[in-house]
């Protein structure tokens, strides 16, 4: 598996309680993977000025066909307002019949880095 680089957001020193939210991503073909990844990077740029972002990160499992981001918010309505982005909701819609989208949010109290990667697994 394939992590990006730990992409803190201005919440970044945030103590809990804290929220996390995992998307998963299954391509049907391979052949979207370019496009998609091109997205999510240009998506991943506004990161650093989105309310209530603490740190995120984006992954790929290449043989798997499964792209996706572990991101962690102060709330859930901070990721929900992520969720509602122009941007974020048009990517969604060009995307959504090209694969399968699993997704889940947890409550953490704190931030522990290598405990949400672990959870990638």
């Amino acid at each position: 598996m394939l992590t990006s680089r730990w992409i803190p957001g201005p919440e970044s020193d945030r103590p809990g309680p804290l929220v996390a939210a995992l998307t998963d991503f299954r391509l049907r073909r391979l052949l979207d993977l370019p496009g998609i990844a091109r997205h999510g990077r240009s998506l991943s740029r506004h990161w650093p000025g989105l309310p209530g972002a603490v740190g995120m990160w984006l992954w790929a499992d290449l043989t798997g066909r499964r792209v996706g981001s572990l991101s962690v918010w102060r709330s859930e309505e901070d990721l929900r307002g992520f969720v509602r982005l122009p941007e974020h909701v048009a990517i969604m819609r060009a995307y959504r019949d090209r694969g399968t989208l699993r997704s889940r949010t947890w409550p953490v109290d704190a931030l522990d880095r290598g405990a949400l990667l672990r959870s990638l697994r």
